[in-house]
């Protein structure tokens, strides 16, 4: 059972999370850079008292997630493009994520579907409720927009200064028979698509993880390591290190740590059929009435 502090603190830091990002999907228009407003979300977290869980990321169109630009992109919004908002946020390790879609075109259907599909998990969460019965849920509602969940990406458990543990939430049938339990922190994030129904890692990562403590002898990487550590084992942009070590000793020490086991890249996903993707996603406490964290009151 989670104490009533530790409940307090997920709450404070969801509203924080969906302030944020209420607030970001404004600044998202047709000619605003990304940059930019990614910039001002993390500002925005930080002056409201949270501390950044992972990245503010957007990624448009047929990337489902993990899209973050360099201090060197200048990617602008234009009209027509569907783009997935993903913000965290941590008060003490406490962690909230939430996500949105903010459609600049014509794409009604498939950020409903997606957005239906997250409301629909939510009314029927409860201790009790099996992970196969939450996916059919999604599944179903998402596939009456004749629409694809994506059945490689899932929802997932909360942790203290941990974004992804045990439990993988389905966004399909998967017949799974484990129960939720009262007390378990997750985060419950449909995916859909006009396309195959699956993503794929690319290359290119801008995200990180630190997951092992490895010997190096390159400098950059040593210089690096001490910045990274103070980000507690959570996800780092390398926007954030190029703009304190500058962008060529940060390229030449992320891919020497990343080559050494030191981090865990997050590469952007894209659609296997190149199809355009929504997401929408809240955090949850299990409780016989659900404490839904990061939708405001």
């Amino acid at each position: 059972m989670l104490s009533q502090d530790v409940i307090k603190q997920h709450q404070a830091a969801g509203r924080i999370s969906q302030t944020c990002l209420l607030q970001g999907a404004k600044l998202i228009k047709a000619g605003a850079s990304m940059r930019d407003v990614l910039d001002a979300i993390e500002k925005n977290i930080q002056d409201m008292g949270g501390r950044i869980a992972f990245p503010a990321q957007i990624s448009l169109n047929n990337i489902a997630a993990h899209y973050c630009p360099t201090t060197t992109d200048d990617i602008q919004f234009k009209e027509g493009d569907i783009a997935k908002l993903d913000i965290g946020v941590h008060l003490d390790g406490r962690v909230a994520d939430n996500a949105i879609t903010v459609d600049l075109g014509s794409h009604d259907d498939l950020t409903k579907a997606s957005k239906e599909a997250l409301q629909a998990a939510l009314k029927i969460i409860r201790p009790g409720i099996t992970l196969g019965e939450i996916g059919k849920t999604i599944q179903e509602t998402i596939q009456s927009y004749n629409l694809q969940p994506i059945r490689n990406l899932s929802g997932h458990g909360l942790g203290h200064y941990q974004v992804h543990t045990p439990p993988a939430i389905p966004n399909v049938d998967t017949k799974d028979a484990t129960e939720l339990e009262e007390g378990q922190v997750i985060a419950i994030e449909p995916f859909a698509t006009d396309g195959k129904g699956a993503i794929f890692e690319s290359a290119n990562p801008t995200i990180y993880t630190h997951t092992h403590d490895r010997a190096t002898r390159n400098p950059y990487a040593r210089i690096l390591l001490k910045t990274i550590k103070s980000y507690h084992g959570l996800p780092f942009a390398a926007r954030w290190l190029e703009r304190i070590h500058g962008a060529g000793k940060t390229r030449i020490g992320l891919k020497e740590l990343h080559r050494i086991g030191a981090l865990q890249a997050h590469p952007p996903l894209p659609e296997q059929n190149d199809g355009l993707v929504s997401q929408h996603e809240h955090s949850v406490i299990v409780q016989d009435k659900p404490i839904i964290f990061t939708k405001l009151d």
